[in-house]
C-alpha cells in the first residue's frame, strides 16, 4: 500500500514593497476602506512569472479560499475562454471555502464550504492538510491567512514582491506576531518582481 505524503499549506500572495496585498489585479477588485489603487499588479506578469506560477500549480492538491477571494475569482475565471492554462485548472481543482455567511451548494464547480469560527476553522484546515496529497494552496484571502498564521498552520509563503510602494491598503501581515521564516528560493522576473519562497 502506497504511503500518503502529507501536503503543506502554501500561501501565495502578490505584495508591494510596503506589504500591501489589496486588489493587485483590477481597479474594481477590492475598494474596501476607500482603496483607490486597485490594479497595481498589472503590467508586471511576464514569461518568467507565468512559468513559475504554472510550476507551482503542478504541486497543488486543493485550494483553500476566504469568501471574498472565492467570490471574486468565481466572478472572473469561469468566464475566461481564451485558452490560458489557469482557467481549466481553477475550474477543476477542488476548492474549499471558509465562510460564516455562505451556504451550500456553492456556485463554482468542485467547491466545498468550511464554516465555523477561527478555532474550528483551524482544526478543519489542519485535518484537510493531513488528508490531502499535494499542497493546500491559499491565494488572496488575507483574513484567512492571518488566522492560519496565528494558529501556526502556514508551512510556506510564496511572495511575489512588486517594485512599488503604495502607502495605503490592506497588508498581509497586519497585526502579526513575531515570526521567523527561512528563505529557500528566489526568482527575479524581467519586470523586477522578486518571487521569494519562505518556509515557516
Amino acid at each position: 500500500m502506497k504511503e500518503q505524503v502529507m501536503g503543506k499549506i502554501v500561501v501565495t500572495e502578490s505584495l508591494t514593497l510596503d506589504g500591501v496585498m489589496q486588489a493587485p489585479g483590477r481597479a474594481d477588485e477590492d475598494s474596501r476602506g476607500g482603496f483607490t489603487d486597485g490594479g497595481w499588479g498589472t503590467g508586471y506578469p511576464d514569461e518568467i512569472m507565468g512559468a513559475e506560477m504554472a510550476k507551482r500549480m503542478a504541486g497543488q492538491g486543493v485550494m483553500l479560499l476566504g469568501r471574498f477571494t472565492y467570490e471574486d475569482l468565481f466572478a472572473f475565471w469561469p468566464k475566461q475562454t481564451d485558452g490560458n492554462p489557469f482557467t481549466g485548472r481553477l475550474n477543476k481543482v477542488r476548492k474549499y471555502v471558509v465562510s460564516e455567511t455562505l451556504t451550500e451548494p456553492l456556485p463554482w464547480e468542485n467547491s466545498t464550504l468550511l464554516s465555523g469560527r477561527d478555532g474550528e476553522v483551524s482544526e478543519a484546515v489542519a485535518a484537510l492538510r493531513d488528508a490531502t496529497e499535494g499542497d493546500v494552496s491559499v491565494i488572496g484571502s488575507g483574513q484567512l491567512v492571518r488566522t492560519l498564521a496565528a494558529a501556526g498552520l502556514v508551512d510556506r509563503y510564496v511572495l511575489l514582491i512588486h517594485p512599488l510602494v503604495l502607502g495605503t491598503g490592506l497588508r498581509l501581515f497586519e497585526g502579526a506576531e513575531l515570526t521567523k521564516l527561512r528563505l529557500t528560493d528566489t526568482v527575479t522576473t524581467g519586470t523586477g518582481v522578486i518571487i521569494a519562497t519562505y518556509e515557516a
